[in-house]
């Protein structure tokens, strides 16, 4: 098989890994080096100057001794296999390179004879391109769970970022659908990543020119949607790896069906992409609005409301702490009011200092007022026409389509009773169901 024939393969496995949205490094080429790495975006992001960033996402192989339900590559499963060598894959990144196609690589693998075998294939692939390449661009490598620390020490001082996948959002999950995987052999890495890049800050503190471990951190990735965890549970999990990790990132990947078995969806199942984008905007939340998981989620109601995001949601279940006057509140609670983001709540604080804002003033510091105006008041006025309801403000915040979809509207005809979606019977109860398993 040629390369192109084995790029074809690999690549197209490659698409179930999440790819790094962000660098998280700065570096330029050094002396007789080419390529460089960008904080501000990688995989189909663009930099401060216009250009789209680009990664070439690949495995090494995807030949794996493991047996995983879920995985299209698991060693029982019937599709063509394929293997780079080291030199095949380096050589392919930097031509690739040369031609502005990419500006990193992604490399992920299946487990071909043993951990230890499949790290030291991928240890040398990075060695050619960072020693013999002089390739300085950014590179992302999935550490392979059971490597011995010695091989994740080198692989985490060729590489930028590394990841490993959590796969399961618990261990009973994963012992049922991955017998192969324990949860100590993934979380025993992510531990000895976290460990061995405290040691290296320390390093560089005394040695300036120590070599960097692992510069952009770490990161892990989930599948939702094979196992039957709630979106409580998974949030709590995503908030503790953040705390004991200390990752960059936590990625979440809705289950394709890509195989029949009776442990896992049917085929027919669509991926819930929904739920996986209200994870997303929860773990938003979580890094940069100083949320907790219990805030966003109880066991009473353990999964996201479909029609809205979590952030309005949480607001709707908090009325009592609303509205709140734009010109006093503090910045922490500025951040818990819908529509308005980190850098508008910033801008908020800085104007305010020159002058008394109004409902104009805040449109044009960035803040969306189809949200914010139910939960703020300017000089202790609320925004005109405003109807301060749980009902009215939940039907404001849906969209036309899902207005349309559900036959709602925003006004009560005849006096009627508002249809209120808090109330899980009748259509929407069957309706809300569809919606957390991504049918919407």
């Amino acid at each position: 098989m040629d390369i192109f024939g084995k790029l074809e393969i690999l690549a197209d496995s490659a698409k179930y890994d999440v790819a790094c949205t962000s660098s998280g490094v700065d570096r330029k080429a050094g002396p007789g080096g080419i390529g460089s790495s960008v904080a501000c975006g990688i995989c189909h992001s663009f930099a401060a100057d216009g250009r789209c960033i680009s990664l070439l996402k690949v495995l090494m192989t995807n030949v794996c001794v493991y047996d995983c339900t879920y995985c299209i590559n698991r060693v029982s499963n019937d599709v063509p296999r394929a293997m780079f060598t080291p030199q095949e894959l380096a050589d392919l990144t930097i031509h690739f390179y040369k031609r502005n196609y990419i500006e990193g690589l992604f490399l992920s693998s299946g487990v071909v004879k043993s951990a230890d075998y499949t790290c030291e294939l991928m240890i040398e692939t990075l060695r050619i391109l960072r020693e013999d390449y002089k390739f300085y661009g950014y590179i992302h490598a999935k550490a392979i769970p059971g490597a011995s620390p010695d091989l994740l020490e080198r692989l985490g001082m060729l590489a930028d970022r590394m990841s490993v996948n959590i796969e399961m959002p618990s261990g009973d999950s994963l012992k049922l659908l991955a017998p192969n995987k324990t949860k100590d052999a993934v979380l025993k890495p992510m531990e000895f990543i976290r460990d061995r890049k405290r040691e290296n800050k320390q390093e560089i503190t005394v040695y300036k020119h120590a070599p960097k471990f692992v510069p952009a951190g770490q990161s892990t990735q989930m599948i939702v949607g094979a196992s039957p965890e709630t979106d409580f549970q998974i949030l709590n999990l995503t908030e503790g790896l953040y705390k004991k990790y200390q990752l960059k990132r936590v990625f979440f990947s809705a289950y394709i069906p890509v195989v029949e078995n009776t442990l896992l969806p049917s085929l027919d199942t669509k991926p819930p992409l929904l739920r996986e984008h209200r994870l997303y905007q929860a773990d938003w939340l979580l890094r940069y609005y100083q949320f907790t998981a219990s805030e966003i989620l109880d066991e009473k109601n353990p999964n996201f409301n479909p029609f809205i995001d979590p952030k309005c949601n949480w607001a709707l279940h908090n009325m009592d702490r609303f509205p709140i006057e734009v010109n006093r509140a503090p910045y922490e609670e500025l951040l818990r009011v819908p529509g308005v983001g980190v850098r508008s709540a910033k801008r908020i604080l800085y104007a305010r200092r020159a002058c008394s804002l109004n409902f104009d003033g805040l449109k044009k510091l960035g803040v969306v007022l189809k949200r914010a105006k139910y939960f703020l008041t300017c000089g202790g006025k609320m925004h005109d026409g405003t109807r301060f309801t749980q009902e009215d403000v939940l039907i404001s915040m849906m969209s036309k389509k899902t207005l349309a979809q559900y036959k709602l509207s925003p006004y009560c005809p005849n006096g009627s009773k508002q249809l209120s979606l808090f109330e899980q019977s009748g259509l929407l109860g069957e309706e809300m169901q569809k919606c957390l398993t991504g049918q919407l």
